[in-house]
């Protein structure tokens, strides 16, 4: 029998050439930790659909960056949860809001720790949507004015970066002229370029007490069935200003991050959302798979597909595995 003269397999039969060989690499450097900020003091209660994650209160969210920077973790990005919620959403953009409380805090207690905030209207609207309605529609650009009012009050609390995940319209732009005019103009915007309309933001909802009161939100994030039209939101996105632009989800959409990292010239990130996370833990819980190998797998799906960064609710996890092997 006659076999090819190069096989494959001859760099796969040891542990250290499969490593010199690794065309991708995950390291705990591509990590954003995503961290959900509530009032009150001492709270640490865990988000049932998200095991693992928590609820935090200013005070123990210290301890649980302090930890994940501890872990090699270089970046978190911040959602709030109200005293209050209103129909403009006013909590949102106010200067003494949860946000910047927990900002401040931060950056006094965890210096060397990239602070990201998100920028977005649906935790404090008491409707539920990403910006002010009028009846039953989402204004685009009364919503916009208060978005770039909150990345302002936000970055003046000390954030590190601001990442609008609204899918409004020239928002991008008119949250750089209001950085820019207010002596901020070194302040990056990582943008939530390409955000699906995907059901898999389940579990996210429940963490961030979310959940439109009326319809849903199809008519600002993207159709599933579109890619073409992820390209012209993305290259909107950077004419506008952007430094950084994210696709959301990730897994279902490894091939929007490709595409988008093959196309632009620009740093890519992917969230890796609740839902994608939550189904590895509850099959992992139930002994079905591996879960930290899955975990592993995906998140390496994500880097090969392209992206520069992960935000993912992996991160604490992610880190111990990873500095325990040499995946």
């Amino acid at each position: 029998m006659r076999y090819p003269i190069y096989r494959p397999r001859r760099i796969r039969e040891q542990e250290h050439l499969r490593r010199m060989v690794r065309e991708t690499r995950l390291s705990v450097d591509h990590f954003i930790y995503p961290l959900f900020v509530v009032p009150g003091t001492g709270v640490r209660q865990e988000i049932q659909s998200m095991p693992g994650n928590f609820h935090l209160s200013v005070d123990r969210l210290l301890e649980e960056v302090k930890e994940a920077q501890d872990l090699g973790i270089p970046a978190i990005i911040l959602f709030g949860l109200p005293e209050r919620k209103d129909a403009v959403g006013s909590a949102g953009y106010a200067d003494d809001g949860i946000i910047p409380r927990a900002v401040s805090a931060l950056k006094k207690a965890v210096p060397g720790m990239t602070v990201i905030t998100d920028v977005c209207l649906c935790e404090y609207t008491s409707h539920g949507h990403c910006g002010m309605v009028e009846g039953e529609h989402v204004l685009n650009d009364a919503s916009v004015e208060l978005l770039a009012k909150a990345s302002l009050a936000y970055v003046r609390a000390g954030a590190d970066m601001v990442a609008p995940s609204d899918m409004m319209d020239g928002r991008v732009q008119a949250i750089r002229q209001v950085l820019d005019s207010a002596g901020f103009s070194h302040i990056p915007i990582m943008s939530y370029a390409a955000k699906y309309a995907s059901s898999f933001y389940g579990p996210f909802r429940e963490a961030a007490d979310s959940a439109p009161q009326f319809g849903d939100r199809r008519s600002y994030q993207m159709d599933p069935a579109n890619s073409q039209e992820a390209m012209r939101e993305v290259r909107l996105d950077i004419e506008e200003g952007a430094d950084i632009i994210m696709v959301k989800p990730a897994l279902p959409y490894l091939d929007i991050i490709y595409r988008v990292k093959q196309t632009f010239d620009l740093p890519v990130a992917a969230y890796n959302v609740s839902g994608e996370y939550a189904m590895i833990k509850a099959a992992a819980m139930q002994g079905w798979i591996d879960g930290e190998r899955v975990m592993l797998e995906a998140l390496l799906s994500i880097r090969r597909a392209g992206a520069d960064m992960i935000l993912t609710y992996f991160a604490k996890d992610a880190a111990r595995s990873l500095a325990s092997s040499r995946i």
